[in-house]
């Protein structure tokens, strides 16, 4: 599962730290829908006229050298693509997001709610209600073949106000509003 959100993604991070003109976009590029998120993040900067610099994230060495690399090409902010892997490395992205002081977007709740500063996509609760609303459709006799295709109904944006302050970020009002959680 994967969405197109990098529009939505870009606009909020570039609301919280607007002076910022390069966002990394940390991918596991190894992940087939890397590069549909990455066509729609670039896109997205192009709107917005900034500039996306993909950020290799395949292997925790990766993701190391990745964040070096942020701090040495003067990157001020990250989005970290929804992918599987990095899911797994939440902890590791989260430390090293809070070391180098990089204000992030991550693909779900759970980062944010991890420590990471803020998320904006599916709703996984909700997701995995429509996945077992499916199966069970399957499971009665329907076919698969004749069944659409499903992307998520619900997307969340959450804000951990506290690892804003520890970033040395001033969130303004307007985003603390659209927050449909805010983690203080």
């Amino acid at each position: 599962m994967f969405t197109l959100l990098g529009t939505k993604n870009l606009e909020l991070l570039h609301e919280l730290a607007p002076k910022i003109g390069a966002i990394g976009a940390l991918a596991n590029q190894s992940n087939p829908n890397a590069e549909h998120q990455l066509k729609d993040l670039k896109a997205a900067g192009r709107l917005l006229g900034l500039e996306v610099v993909v950020l290799p994230g395949s292997n925790e060495r990766e993701i190391d050298e990745s964040f070096a690399a942020m701090a040495e090409r003067s990157i001020g902010a990250l989005v970290v693509t929804a992918d599987g892997f990095l899911i797994s490395r939440q902890n590791q992205i989260i430390k090293l997001a809070a070391r180098y002081v990089v204000p992030a977007m991550y693909p779900l709740s759970q980062y944010a709610a991890a420590g990471g500063l803020m998320s904006y996509g599916a709703n996984l609760p909700d997701a995995f209600l429509q996945t077992g609303i499916y199966v069970g459709k399957i499971l009665k006799g329907a076919q698969p073949a004749d069944l659409p295709v499903l992307q998520p109904t619900k997307i969340e944006f959450v804000l951990n106000l506290k690892t804003a302050k520890a970033l040395g970020l001033q969130v303004p009002d307007k985003l603390i509003a659209l927050a449909d959680e805010v983690i203080e």
